[in-house]
């Protein structure tokens, strides 16, 4: 098997904050840091995937790979698949990782792990999750839940269902999705070929399509949840976090 190709979708087009992939954090631009942080998984190549030039020129000026894609994909998911037929047309990477453009504290550590969710089972995607352990996040409709059927080493487990309620119901811990993903090079050509599900356009939860389409998904339990970059309290805890490392 092929090493993986990480890829890292990025686009200018945020709502809440706009240009996000290009902001400032001491002295270089998020997207920029989340590849760092990417490479330094030492899981296999790296290449952001920018809907824009701007976003494709400061990833190379740092020294990193960069494809420009289509500006109108609905999803990350879909960035992915143009800029893996525009990398690998060949289809030698048998594995792809899609990690958010917006992790600019990202743990490498998650990198591996969700790959070898794939390498180590046969199921067609990988994710992660993490027990929750604040009481806020049960209820909170912006923290995804993921159900799964955790085997006895409670590593990991089976996703059954994701959803932004409070679930499953009763004593037991509840699992923090993490939108990390890795997915064998079929499994992705069949998830991006496929229209919204029912359930997907329900939940506004993109993994339901596979679910719902009778994939299987794997999940790795971790111990830590990357800091996603949504807002401007965001980026300032973001700096935070990075400017207490240097």
């Amino acid at each position: 098997m092929s090493e993986p190709l990480i890829l890292i979708p990025a686009r200018m087009a945020s709502t809440r904050l706009p240009g996000k992939p290009l902001a400032d954090i001491h002295g270089e631009p998020m997207i920029v840091h989340v590849w760092r942080r990417a490479c330094e998984a030492k899981a296999g190549r790296v290449v952001v995937a920018g809907a824009e030039a701007a976003i494709v020129d400061a990833v190379v000026r740092a020294g990193g790979e960069a494809v420009l894609t289509r500006p109108d994909h609905p999803s990350g998911s879909d960035r992915i698949f143009e800029a893996a037929t525009l990398l690998d047309a060949a289809r030698r990477h048998d594995i792809i990782v899609n990690v958010q453009g917006d992790l600019p504290t990202l743990d490498p550590a998650l990198v591996r792990a969700v790959v070898d969710g794939l390498t180590s089972t046969t199921a067609d995607i990988a994710t992660l999750a993490t027990e929750i352990k604040d009481d806020a996040e049960r209820t909170n409709p912006n923290v995804t839940k993921a159900v799964i059927a955790v085997e006895p080493s409670g590593t990991q487990g089976r996703a059954l269902y994701f959803t932004r309620a409070t679930a499953p119901w009763g004593e037991g811990p509840l699992y923090h999705h993490i939108g990390i993903y890795a997915y064998r090079r079929k499994a992705l050509d069949r998830f991006v070929a496929m229209p919204p599900s029912p359930l997907e356009k329900r939940e506004k939860l993109e993994q339901l399509r596979a679910l719902e389409a009778g994939m299987s998904i794997v999940v790795k339990i971790v111990n830590v949840v990357p800091l996603g970059v949504d807002t401007p309290e965001d980026l300032a805890r973001a700096r935070q976090l990075l400017g207490a490392k240097r």
